[in-house]
């Protein structure tokens, strides 16, 4: 099994002093990296804020969870993700994912295709983006792109290319992750473009043996070598933890039994939690977690406890 590691997700702060603080608080609790989202709403452009993260911390990875592949195209973006690999030494981990929020297409007048037709993009600009890390140059000729002649400069630090992380809810999409990605993201399905009553139902427990299952089958004899990564959405470290999941489930259309195990919410006192995520990790290979900026304080003496381990 893969050691556990353990991530915030931030968006901004009040001021550049208080994010090179936070960055650096980040590192200094065991986190090993900073991922950033990507969306148009009250959040800081994430690849100029994470190359500053990087700056001001020295061992502290850095990443994004996860771009959105129509906001950039492919050329530009393995250029920019090379850029900042080589600036922080290779500490960078590219999430890259095919889009999904309705709201930030609306907003800046980007057609929202269908999500077959966005996988099917997703799926062309990764092997764009790695041809040119790898090679040092790219000819495509796609449904979606054509690249003539393009320059993979410069190279990243890190050979053949930064840390690729794609994640989703999807056969599909998993299925892209476990044939091409280092980190796979095992997530609710997010089809209806907002976080809506299918994405919560979709996070039962059940629903991640499915979506593991389609991870290791896509991913073959390269499975043992991907990270498999949780992004979550509630954590309690609290003594009462079966009070409050009795009080939740319902309101997520969950038994108390699915509640407490679905890889969305991480509640328990500290050493419930150690118990809970070493018995998840056995389940779906779990290994790579993701909280929350306000949760980052509670849940920092679980990390010192598995980080590593």
């Amino acid at each position: 099994m893969r050691p556990f590691r353990f991530a915030v997700q931030l968006s901004h702060a009040e001021s550049g002093a208080a994010w090179r603080a936070l960055a650096r608080k980040t590192e200094d609790l065991g986190y090993s990296t900073l991922f950033m989202p990507d969306h148009f709403g009250e959040q800081w452009a994430p690849l100029i804020a994470l190359t500053v993260a990087a700056e001001a911390t020295s061992t502290l990875r850095v990443g994004t969870l996860v771009l959105d592949n129509d906001f950039r195209h492919p050329v530009v973006l393995a250029r920019e993700a090379a850029t900042l690999d080589l600036l922080c030494e290779g500490r960078l981990e590219l999430g890259l994912g095919a889009g999904w929020m309705r709201d930030d297409y609306d907003q800046a007048g980007i057609v929202y295709d269908p999500p077959a037709t966005r996988v099917d993009r997703l799926t062309e600009a990764i092997g764009i983006v790695k041809d040119l890390w790898a090679e040092g140059s790219c000819d495509h000729t796609g449904d979606h792109y054509t690249v003539t002649g393009a320059t993979g400069f410069p190279s990243p630090h890190r050979r053949p290319g930064p840390l690729l992380l794609v994640g989703g809810g999807s056969r599909r999409v998993l299925g892209l992750a476990g044939r091409e990605a280092d980190i796979v993201g095992v997530n609710p399905r997010l089809t209806e473009g907002f976080y809506g009553p299918q994405a919560i139902a979709s996070a039962a427990p059940e629903y991640y043996d499915e979506r593991v299952a389609w991870v290791r089958e896509a991913a073959g004899e390269r499975f043992d070598s991907i990270e498999v990564q949780s992004l979550t959405f509630v954590v309690q470290v609290v003594p009462n933890a079966a009070e409050l999941i009795e009080q939740m489930a319902p309101g997520v259309g969950m038994t108390p039994e699915q509640a407490a195990e679905t890889p969305a919410a991480l509640i328990g006192s500290v050493d419930e939690l150690v118990e809970n995520l070493e018995r998840r990790r056995r389940r779906w290979s779990m290994n790579y977690w993701v909280v929350h900026e306000g949760d980052m304080d509670a849940f920092a003496p679980v990390v010192a406890r598995l980080a590593g381990h």
